[in-house]
């Protein structure tokens, strides 16, 4: 006798809700892969950049004040 049913979709729908469904969980950092270079490479420059000012504002306010702490 021949086979006759080769595919079934029983079933599928209840185990895949049993935990649910969940979207893709979203980085923090999304890859620059396929990103053109020129933009890459000025990014890394831009970014270098700002870390720079931001050690040089973080400096320029420990000089001005030395005893004061910073509550967070």
């Amino acid at each position: 006798m021949a086979k006759s049913k080769n595919h079934t979709n029983h079933n599928q729908n209840r185990k895949d809700h049993r935990n649910g469904i969940k979207r893709p969980r979203r980085k923090r950092c999304p890859g620059m892969k396929g990103v053109d270079p020129k933009f890459l490479k000025n990014l890394f420059y831009a970014r270098k950049g700002l870390l720079k000012r931001k050690l040089e504002r973080k400096l320029s306010e420990t000089k001005r004040n030395p005893t004061e702490k910073k509550q967070g």
